[in-house]
């Protein structure tokens, strides 16, 4: 006899059939899904502020980086929390309304390690990440890019655990948000949407062409925020898209990717699947080790559907690349330029 739970789970996730899978045969149920989707998926990550706290933004530092200029600035998130956010502005761009990029990083030392700096912010970096820069590489592209400090990571890890050298605060600021009823997911999607309320506030920036890319943990943000947020018009995911049951119930990942209750409401295609029918990239490794390539092949075939229902198919894109987890690039960076483009 066993007792071991291994089968027990399997069961489980059999039994709980999630109120919310994409079933809609038509616009009109699609509508009605999508809109009762969202409001759930909302409740379950712990819901926003009633009220937007003014965002009060202020100039932290600003560097000459030859064909971009960085900038570090500081704005009101929630009320009482601040958040760093670097932004990389290109030079010599003959428009007065520039696209603009929410460039979310993943697991790792912060937003610094994807606007190619050293961990102390003092120098250029000299070893390439899996995330690559990309922060660079779309500023490059001209694109205003965005890199906020997502919450634990970073300068904004507890301050106990960043002198004690933690790379990152995940653990502890997950279990505390979720004993307060609230999550990691749904203060990082809140805080990367009032990114995009200060993008938009600032004037040189075009409202219409706004896009968003994130990899691994920040795949999960992009994909979330795009998500809830129609303001965010093409979004690439990258390292997250897959099933729940084969990536995050099946695999060790950090406690920042669980959100009580979701798997009662809805599988991890129909979350992103909200993001339709604007344009969606996914970018997946055929050997990443924490989101399998077959489980990938699986969400895009949801996701298909909902696109095609839609009559959006062709705003449906997979770069497939040979490797691991990490960011590829080879299609994304020029996706975005020409979803974001003038015409578009």
């Amino acid at each position: 006899m066993s007792w071991h739970p291994d089968d027990y789970l399997e069961q489980l996730y059999t039994k709980v059939q999630p109120e919310l899978r994409f079933r809609a045969a038509d616009l009109a149920e699609w509508g009605a899904w999508r809109e009762r989707l969202r409001q759930r998926f909302l409740e379950r990550l712990g819901g926003f502020p009633a009220e937007r706290a003014a965002l009060e933004p202020r100039l932290l530092e600003e560097r000459d980086c030859g064909d971009y200029t960085l900038q570090r600035i500081e704005i009101t998130t929630y009320a009482g929390l601040r958040m760093p956010v670097y932004l990389l502005i290109p030079k010599h761009s003959e428009e007065q309304a520039l696209p603009a990029v929410l460039a979310l990083h993943g697991h790792g030392y912060g937003s610094k390690e994807i606007v190619g700096l050293s961990p102390d912010g003092e120098m250029e970096s000299t070893e390439e990440s899996y995330q690559k820069n990309f922060a660079v590489s779309l500023v490059r592209r001209g694109f205003l890019v965005a890199a906020p400090e997502l919450l634990g990571f970073g300068d904004r890890r507890l301050r106990q655990e960043a002198k004690e050298g933690a790379s990152h605060s995940c653990h502890s600021l997950s279990t505390y948000l979720l004993h307060m009823g609230l999550t990691m997911a749904g203060h990082r999607v809140y805080e990367t949407i009032r990114v995009l309320d200060y993008l938009l506030s600032r004037g040189d920036i075009d409202p219409g062409r706004i896009g968003c890319m994130g990899i691994s943990g920040g795949g999960l943000t992009a994909g979330f925020a795009a998500a809830l947020d129609d303001r965010i018009q093409a979004s690439v995911v990258s390292g997250y898209v897959n099933t729940f049951q084969s990536s995050i119930l099946s695999i060790h990942h950090c406690v920042d990717n669980y959100v009580p209750g979701l798997g009662a409401i809805a599988e991890m295609p129909d979350l992103i699947g909200l993001i339709a029918p604007r344009p969606l990239l996914i970018e997946a490794g055929d050997r990443d080790p924490i989101f399998p390539v077959g489980a990938v092949h699986e969400a895009y075939g949801q996701l298909t559907r909902i696109y095609r229902l839609l009559g959006a198919e062709d705003r449906l894109a997979l770069d497939l690349f040979e490797g691991d987890h990490r960011i590829n690039g080879a299609v994304a960076y020029d996706w975005l330029v020409q979803q974001t483009g003038k015409d578009c």
